[in-house]
Parts: structure tokens; C-alpha cells; sequence
């Protein structure tokens, strides 16, 4: 037959078509003229596996595997909400404790019982825009400008030496007009450091095998000592020692010397002793907290303390309903500022005063879930920094008020009143926020919202 022809299958073979015989041959299975060999199959298999229309693959699933049971509590995504969700209750609660521990103050120095509480509702709403601002900023800014930062923050800490400079209780730390406008740039300066000393950090460490570590190491340390040198002229120990705390957290993770690192530690302890021990007034709150008070003390140094501590036990386990403080009716000094936890266990007793240390666990163990489990080392190291200080700044405060600690002067962030802190802790809160944004799987979930 002509279908059979050598010389014809030869010539189909050499120009890549089938001969009729191959054709009617492949055809005869399906009663169709259409190729059924292992190439269509394949193909019309990846089609059915697209779902037939061509497009492309569909996502991988996603390891939930590692987070199951109580491990999902150190998922990031989980960690990225409860952090959020922790900074806008513990400011609404503070709002609220503000209005309701200041309002006999407020009346008794002839102003309305409600403009501390409008004040504080004011610095809220600005401290929110700035963290939402500071949250979708992409984290690799922060990295780039850091060291403008900290040059402006320490612009606004020597403005404290000028006469803008205005004291408070004896705290030289603040710039403005009594009565009109005032600020504390060292609240400036924490956050300042919070994001340029990990920068810092990290340019030195990969650039001391080429220039060596006395010139890669130097010039961030002597900054660093000046910006906690200009805190400490204020006369502010307390806030000094927070600045204190966030340099030493960001030089042990971030590869400083070690020997370094244990001599100027060294020196910070006795530093810190020396300044108690020169200052009357320092070593007095010192010794009051683990001492007896006479009579005398009583109603001076220990005054404080004492009525924070009548606070609380008056609060006993549900509290004596908001509004309801007797301590506030100018009992305890700066009852709606550094003592405002006692009003917070007085006036929501136990409970209360647990669901608000609750709320900076979950805060804290955010931050430090996703830090640690981040592969930016820049990242994990600030979100760190950011932890000892809004969560270290809390556990004093709260110290401070069970008597553990001496009296510092040291704001419970984001709850007592005073608009530098709450702006900045806002920011720090959004900084953060941006730092866990970059996390893959945070990330991936941001863009799909």
C-alpha cells in the first residue's frame, strides 16, 4: 500500500510529521484524529493541576507545623497582633486613669477637673498618628537615618543647658515655657539609640578586621557616653539609667568587645553608687526603701511610699471602683504621673493592677518572640532595645510603687500622663511595629490585608 511506502515514512520521519498509518494508527483508540501520546497527556495533566486555565501555580501551604498548642503563642503573626492590640489598650486604659487620678488635683489648683484628662486625650491622638506614621515607614529607614536621629536628639538635650531649659521637681531635663509648652528630649534620646545603636553596632563589627576595633568601636562609644552624659547633667537618674540599660542591652548582642563591655559596666555600677551616695536627697529615698521609717520620714521621705502602699491595700482584690480613690484627693503625690499604678490597684484592686502586668508580658514577649526568631540581626537587636526600655520602664514604675525600689521619678509607658512620654512610647511602638512588618510571614500577611 501507498500508506506503506519506506521512501514516504523516511520523508515524514525527516520533516517531524507522522505518516498516515501513524496518524490513523495513534487516532484508532480514541476514534479521534488527536494525539494521545505521553506528550498530551502530560499536558492536559498540568492543566488540570492549574485548574485548566493556564494561570499560575497555586501558593505552597504554610508551615503551621512549628506552631501548634502552646508553641502557636510564639508565632510572629500572632506575636505582631498581641503587640498591637497590648499598646492600644494599655493607652486607652491610661487615658482613662489619668482622668480619673487627676480630676481633685486639677480642681484644687483652680483648673477644671477635666483638662488633664483632655491634655492626656490630646497627646493620645497625636502619639497614635505618629505611631501609625512611624509603623508603615519601611524598616530599612530607620537604619539609613539613624545617626540623623541621634544628632537631633542630642540638638534637643543640649537645649536643656539654654535658656529654653525649664526644671521640673528638680529635673533640669526639660525645654519650653512653664505653663504653655514643655517637652523632655531624653524621651527623644531613648528611642534615638533604640535604632542607632544596633546600626552603629553593626557597621563597627563588619568593619573591624579592616581598621581594627579601637577605630571601628571608638567613635560609637564616645557618642554613646555623651548622650548619657547630657541625661545625667539634668539631674534626671532615673531616665539615666534607662539610657544605661538600652546601651548595654545593644552592646552585648551587638558584638561589642566583651572585656570592654565589663570594665564599663564595672565603672556604670560604681558610677550610679557614687551618684546615690553624693547626692543627700538620693541616698535618703535609697535608704527609706529598705529601712524602717522613723515618725519623722514618714512625713517626709517615705511619704510617698507609704500612701502608694495604702493604695493598694485598699484596693484589695476588686478595687474600690474607678473614680472611687481616696488616696488622690492630694494623699499621694503625682498620683495621675509616677504613682499612678497605686491609683490603678486602689481603684480596680488585684485584678486590675495584674491584667495591666499582663499586658506588658504579652508586650514584651511579643517583641522578644519575634526578635528572636527575625534573621535581620538589625531588627532583632532594636526590637530588643525597644523591649528593656518601654517593659523595663514599667517593671520600675511598678517597683517603685510596691516598694522594691527606691523612688526614680520613672513614667509607667503609655499609661501616666505626660505628653513626651506617651508620644515617644507611641513611636517606639510604631518603630517596632514596622521592625516585626518585615518578618516574612507578618509580611506576607500585611500585603495580602
Amino acid at each position: 500500500m501507498a500508506s506503506d511506502d519506506p521512501r514516504r515514512r523516511a520523508r515524514s520521519v525527516r520533516s517531524g510529521q507522522p505518516s498516515r498509518s501513524d496518524a490513523g494508527s495513534a487516532g484508532a483508540g480514541t476514534g479521534t484524529g488527536r494525539r494521545t501520546g505521553p506528550d498530551s497527556s502530560a499536558s492536559r495533566l498540568a492543566e488540570a493541576r492549574r485548574g485548566g486555565g493556564g494561570g499560575a501555580p497555586p501558593p505552597p501551604p504554610r508551615r503551621l507545623g512549628r506552631f501548634t498548642g502552646l508553641r502557636s503563642l510564639l508565632n510572629p503573626l500572632w506575636c505582631y497582633h498581641g503587640f498591637r492590640a497590648a499598646v492600644v489598650v494599655l493607652t486607652g486604659f491610661g487615658v482613662i486613669m489619668v482622668f480619673s487620678s487627676s480630676t481633685v488635683s486639677m480642681v484644687s489648683a483652680g483648673r477644671s477637673p477635666f483638662s488633664q484628662a483632655i491634655s492626656q486625650g490630646m497627646y493620645c491622638v497625636m502619639g497614635l498618628v505618629v505611631g501609625v506614621v512611624f509603623m508603615c515607614l519601611p524598616a530599612r529607614m530607620y537604619r539609613r537615618f539613624s545617626f540623623a536621629v541621634v544628632l537631633f536628639a542630642m540638638l534637643l538635650q543640649l537645649l536643656t543647658f539654654t535658656p529654653l531649659g525649664v526644671e521640673v521637681n528638680g529635673n533640669a531635663g526639660w525645654i519650653g515655657k512653664r505653663g504653655v509648652f514643655t517637652m523632655q528630649p531624653a524621651e527623644v534620646m531613648k528611642l534615638a539609640l533604640c535604632i542607632w545603636l544596633p546600626a552603629a553596632l553593626h557597621w563597627a563589627k563588619k568593619h573591624s578586621g579592616k581598621i581594627g576595633k579601637l577605630r571601628a568601636y571608638a567613635p560609637l562609644t564616645v557618642l554613646y557616653l555623651l548622650c548619657l552624659g547630657f541625661v545625667m547633667l539634668g539631674k534626671d537618674l532615673g531616665t539615666a539609667m534607662i539610657v544605661l540599660f538600652i546601651g548595654f542591652v545593644a552592646f552585648l548582642l551587638g558584638g561589642y568587645p566583651g572585656k570592654v563591655l565589663a570594665a564599663f559596666a564595672a565603672l556604670g555600677i560604681i558610677g550610679i553608687v557614687g551618684l546615690i551616695a553624693y547626692s543627700p536627697n538620693r541616698l535618703n529615698r535609697v535608704l527609706a526603701a529598705y529601712q524602717e521609717c522613723s515618725g519623722t520620714d514618714a512625713q517626709k521621705v517615705c511619704y510617698q511610699s507609704i500612701h502608694a502602699k495604702y493604695a493598694l491595700a485598699e484596693g484589695g482584690l476588686f478595687g474600690v471602683g474607678l473614680g472611687n480613690s481616696r488616696e488622690k484627693w492630694n494623699y499621694l503625690p503625682e498620683a495621675h504621673n509616677d504613682f499612678i499604678f497605686a491609683i490603678i490597684g486602689e481603684e480596680t484592686g488585684f485584678i486590675g493592677a495584674a491584667i495591666v502586668i499582663i499586658l506588658f508580658v504579652v508586650l514584651g514577649g511579643c517583641m522578644i518572640s519575634v526578635a528572636l526568631q527575625t534573621a535581620d540581626r538589625y531588627a532583632s537587636v532594636s526590637l530588643l532595645c525597644i523591649t528593656v526600655w518601654l517593659v523595663g520602664q514599667a517593671l520600675i514604675n511598678i517597683g517603685v510603687v510596691v516598694g522594691v525600689f527606691p523612688v526614680m521619678g520613672v513614667p509607667m509607658p503609655f499609661v501616666s500622663a505626660g505628653g513626651s512620654s506617651l508620644i515617644m512610647c507611641l513611636a517606639a511602638a510604631g518603630v517596632a511595629a514596622s521592625l516585626m512588618r518585615a518578618q516574612p510571614q507578618i509580611k506576607a500577611d500585611s500585603s495580602r490585608a
